[in-house]
């Protein structure tokens, strides 16, 4: 299996609170990786560390084989790679939903815009979202700018997709239009890491789950041992708190 990203003893502080205190793992092609555990753990923290949002102290990250902590590694590039979808849509709310999709690909990767508009709607066609290539971002519902700004990401063909609890400031009722979004991009193969509190998604999707707590990964492995035989205490009492395994 071809690693696409690799972490070794990452730490990250500010000022002198420690937020990741050495993390190890890996994820090869096409798996999906999902990331648990109570909030302040380090998950998002991590998530920006992978595409240098946020510079690490220490450690090293390869991503499809480039090291960022190397001066000649061009970050950029390496970002182009890389989607992330966070918790709050970020939507530019002055531009249609075709036209937040086509900035990028048009400034960035030199797409023409017909290209980039013919591909935006393409993927508007894919999650859902068919007739509001037009629209205005704030005329759409919560679920709906998740499913605009996961079209957004896709639209540069990353090899990798990161998801910052992608789901949590949504309403209820939308969660599961973006659910069934990231599930088809699981199923196609897109190699993922999803920082989530959706721990039936984390059980039918992932091959592997992180559970993440005090700055360190606690406990790891295949969802099924994970829900139905934790290790830890630490890992016993969160699903003791948000799921009944």
């Amino acid at each position: 299996m071809i690693t696409k990203v690799s972490v070794q003893d990452l730490h990250k502080s500010y000022g002198s609170n420690e937020v990741l205190k050495g993390l190890n793992l890996e994820v090869t092609d096409n798996e999906v990786l999902c990331m648990i555990g109570p909030s302040g753990s380090g998950k998002s923290t991590f998530l920006r560390c992978l595409n240098h949002l946020e510079v690490p102290n220490s450690g090293k990250i390869v991503i499809n084989g480039h090291d960022l902590s190397d001066p000649q590694t061009d970050i950029n590039l390496v970002r182009e790679n890389i989607g992330m979808v966070f918790q709050h849509f970020n939507l530019f709310p002055n531009l249609t939903v075709a036209q937040n999709i086509t900035l990028a690909p048009v400034q960035l990767k030199k797409q023409t815009p017909a290209a980039a508009l013919q591909t935006a709607r393409d993927l508007l066609d894919q999650v859902g979202l068919a007739d509001k290539a037009d629209a205005m971002p704030q005329s759409l519902s919560g679920g709906q700018q998740q499913r605009v700004a996961i079209a957004r990401a896709l639209a540069m063909h990353p090899q990798i997709m990161l998801f910052d609890e992608p789901t949590s400031a949504l309403d209820p009722e939308m969660v599961g239009d973006v659910l069934d979004v990231m599930k088809q991009l699981a199923a196609d193969g897109m190699t993922m890491i999803v920082v989530t509190h959706e721990m039936g998604f984390a059980k039918e999707v992932a091959d592997q789950v992180v559970f993440m707590a005090d700055g360190l990964i606690q406990e790891s492995g295949a969802p099924q041992d994970l829900f139905t035989h934790p290790k830890s205490p630490r890992l016993q009492d969160f699903l003791d708190k948000v799921i009944n395994v």
